[in-house]
């Protein structure tokens, strides 16, 4: 049965593909139509058959219309021939640094019956793919195989298709064991069966030239002659796509049916197994980027061990969440990523190239760009975050002509001080939100499941809520101000002019091709500047520590112990201008707010 749902899926795509082919050919015809009845005119002249000035005329109209048109046709036709296919971000993984990865990889292929992909690349997300680069801006092609007939002495003189890359996620070679790679990859690689069928591998050909050719066409132009010329292109592309859209889509169904019928033959009882780790290492790498590798790109520091770290966080989840229970088991077999050489150093771009699309970081080191290990990440990533914030904050209250809180006692009196902020929030106001019409679930209590007191990147309501009171609102919106002045200074993707041979494949003009998260809110900006002025306080005058939280992020120890309640209390005296519930918070613990702090 196996046999006949492979045999049905490749015949479906194939019939598909020649759909594709049809769109094709099709295009080819109109576009010689002018040209045949241009010599069908032509040539009943000098036979006696279509004679007079009328015949004249429209042997020059027509004549010069088809010239137009295969000009036209040609240049069309050039341009999606050569036009370069999009290419995905990825780290080459060389066979030469994981011979024990590629020798899994031909066993799997061997055990398929399929062509083995011509390399492997790492992608810094959790999945797989199969991606042809034959295109000849892709570099040049390996050397043909020896003809196994004929001897190692002669070429074989047809060509051979080359076989795709094989793309894995970087997360599922820390996360997932040997067995469990192998099954999962076993589907991805069935794919290079039917991608060698000449059909299939002409139709993708058409189709991702043409997919190019309508980005060539987006490009703005100066000269209206060169807008014209590209606004021709860019219709019949995107025509022609319209036109085969469905076809291609159909067909890679087929190729997806017939290689998942294929792989069922390999390791199929523990390919279920490794579908559960696939979601489990979506989640935790998710997490990861969104609570850890965030705030430390923000800070000019990128983490690089990224994919070690979804070992932690997971490996904390199995021990807090007891549907994660018998996770933590697996960790004693083989780690796949032992079938690498250097994983250390895979692991250190994979995590600079993290950075660069989820955040614009820049291509290469430097002093506002640099590397940080995990157990420097609270001294160079937490502490540094608390810090330059509080400085922001006390920043924009001497721009607003707040009085600084002074204590005799304090050897600094005047200093930068939480009391200071505390008092400016207290004092009587009203709500800002009262002008104007707003609904009450507005005022409700933020509902974000970051119940860290440190956390950077909480969650985001689905509406932009202002804080609550007049002085609130008025402190946020010095803060972004302020913000979006020091991203001004310093852009995001100002290093990013330093391309590796790697990214000069793909277009990093638009970077962050996937951003994590929208721009904070005004109530959610000064939330974590308040949270971190508290954290700054408790650990100059408490003795208390950041630390680094696998699940949540930036966070602070309290006597060893994590302060998971603050969020409620910065937020209450935010919205409302109630500092009791914090103020009993920081008496408890011991934190002295009329203390200055130190800010850098």
């Amino acid at each position: 049965m196996t046999g006949i749902g492979v045999e049905m899926g490749a015949q479906a795509a194939r019939s598909r593909a020649l759909a594709v082919l049809r769109v094709r050919g099709r295009a080819l015809a109109v576009s010689l139509l002018p040209a045949g009845a241009a010599v069908i005119l032509l040539t009943g002249g000098p036979t006696g058959h279509l004679v007079g000035r009328g015949w004249d005329a429209a042997r020059w109209g027509v004549g010069v219309l088809a010239v137009l048109v295969l000009l036209a046709a040609a240049g069309i036709t050039l341009v999606v021939a050569r036009a370069r296919p999009a290419v995905s971000p990825t780290v080459p993984v060389p066979e030469e640094s994981a011979p024990d990865l590629y020798r899994m990889v031909r066993d799997l292929a061997d055990r398929l019956d399929v062509p083995a992909p011509s390399a492997i690349a790492l992608t810094p997300d959790c999945d797989s793919w199969l991606e042809d680069r034959t295109h000849s801006a892709h570099g040049p092609p390996p050397p043909p195989a020896p003809d196994e007939i004929t001897g190692p002495g002669h070429r074989a003189h047809r060509r051979t298709p080359v076989a795709p890359v094989l793309v894995i996620g970087s997360p599922f070679l820390w996360w997932m064991r040997v067995g469990e790679l192998r099954a999962v990859l076993a589907p991805v690689i069935a794919g290079t069966g039917p991608s060698a069928h000449p059909d299939i591998a002409a139709a993708r050909r058409f189709v991702r030239g043409l997919d190019a050719a309508v980005a060539v066409a987006s490009v703005p132009g100066r000269r209206a002659l060169t807008r014209g010329v590209r606004g021709v292109l860019g219709w019949v592309a995107r025509l022609l796509l319209r036109g085969c859209r469905e076809h291609a889509t159909q067909m890679e169904r087929g190729v997806a049916a017939a290689a998942a019928e294929r792989a069922q033959t390999v390791d199929y009882g523990l390919r279920i197994v490794a579908q559960e780790q696939v979601g489990l290492a979506y989640a935790g790498w998710d997490r990861l980027l969104t609570r850890v590798a965030l705030p430390a790109w923000r800070m000019g520091r990128w983490p690089a061990r990224l994919d070690a770290g979804v070992v932690a966080a997971l490996t904390e989840l199995s021990r807090r969440d007891r549907l994660a229970e018998g996770f933590a088991s697996r960790l004693g077999e083989r780690p796949a990523c032992d079938l690498l050489e250097e994983p250390g150093t895979v692991d250190e771009a994979a995590s600079l190239l993290a950075a660069r699309l989820f955040h614009g970081g820049p291509a290469e080191c430097g002093p506002d760009w640099a590397p940080v290990d995990w157990q420097a990440y609270p001294e160079e990533v937490v502490d540094r975050t608390w810090r330059a914030d509080a400085a922001r904050l006390h920043r924009v209250l001497d721009a607003l002509g707040v009085r600084p809180s002074l204590d005799p006692t304090a050897p600094d009196p005047g200093g930068p001080t939480l009391a200071r902020v505390l008092d400016h929030l207290t004092e009587p106001t009203t709500r800002a939100c009262a002008a104007s019409p707003v609904p009450e679930a507005s005022h409700a209590p933020h509902a974000s499941p970051a119940s860290d007191p440190s956390l950077m990147s909480p969650a985001y309501d689905d509406e932009d809520t202002d804080p609550g009171t007049e002085r609130s609102a008025a402190l946020a919106a010095g803060l972004s101000a302020e913000l979006a002045r020091e991203e001004a200074v310093v852009p995001r993707g100002a290093g990013a002019a330093g391309q590796s041979p790697t990214s000069a494949l793909w277009d990093d003009g638009g970077l962050p091709l996937f951003p994590l998260q929208a721009p904070r809110t005004a109530r959610e900006l000064l939330t974590d500047h308040v949270t971190a002025m508290v954290c700054c306080a408790a650990v100059d005058t408490a003795g208390a520590v950041p630390a680094l939280d696998w699940l949540d992020g930036p966070s602070l120890l309290l006597d060893g112990e994590r302060a998971a309640d603050l969020t409620p209390k910065v937020l209450r005296l935010i919205e409302e201008g109630d500092p009791g519930p914090l103020r009993d918070w920081l008496s408890a613990t011991g934190i002295r707010p009329e203390k200055p702090v130190r800010l850098f």
